[in-house]
């Protein structure tokens, strides 16, 4: 894979400048909040740039989002608000690629379902941190479905095989790594708490 596919860039490119808009934020206030500097919000937002999982995390921790819910809402899912069962087909799902770490990520549950869920597969030797405001308000548990994941809960280190789960507390800085030679395949399902 060269890269995220076209429309999903230009779809979180989208997302990313409406949340902006939403907070009557500049470029510089959104790059204050977030850690990410301007000129690279500002390529994201004209779609010339691919975020990687890391800068993803700290815009979604500025927005006070998720990193499921900011994807999510770029895919732009159908509205299924009548309540109707929706098949979401494998092959029709957006798949997010992280070009600096080969992080894929594709958003199972739609906007609309009480809980989002993702599935992510971490290539071998990859690593993927994320700012303690990622996971302000919501409540997520993290279940290896293939490999080993070695995860950093703040200070705390957890090796997880596959069918380990680990309920996530308060926030705090945590890593996603995969030390081994082959992939990992784990799940990820959040909840909302407190809406900020």
């Amino acid at each position: 894979m060269s890269n995220i596919v076209d429309p999903l860039v230009e779809r979180i490119a989208a997302r990313v400048r409406t949340e902006r808009a939403r907070r009557k934020w500049t470029l510089a206030q959104l790059a204050d909040a977030s850690g990410v500097s301007r000129a690279m919000i500002n390529r994201i937002e004209r779609g010339e740039s691919s975020p990687t999982a890391v800068v993803l995390g700290k815009l979604s921790a500025a927005f006070q989002l998720s990193v499921a819910s900011l994807l999510a809402l770029a895919e732009g899912s159908p509205d299924d608000a009548d309540g109707g069962a929706e098949v979401r087909r494998q092959t029709d799902a957006a798949e997010w690629y992280d070009p600096a770490t080969g992080y894929r990520r594709r958003q199972i549950t739609s906007p609309h379902f009480p809980a989002e869920i993702a599935e992510i597969h971490l290539p071998p030797e990859a690593r993927v941190p994320y700012p303690a405001a990622a996971f302000a308000f919501i409540r997520q548990v993290v279940w290896v479905l293939d490999g080993r994941l070695t995860f950093h809960d703040g200070d705390t280190v957890h090796e997880l095989d596959a069918g380990d789960t680990i309920e996530l507390g308060e926030p705090t800085e945590r890593v996603f790594a995969n030390n081994t030679d082959t992939g990992c395949r784990y799940a990820v399902i959040l909840t909302r708490g407190t809406t900020p």
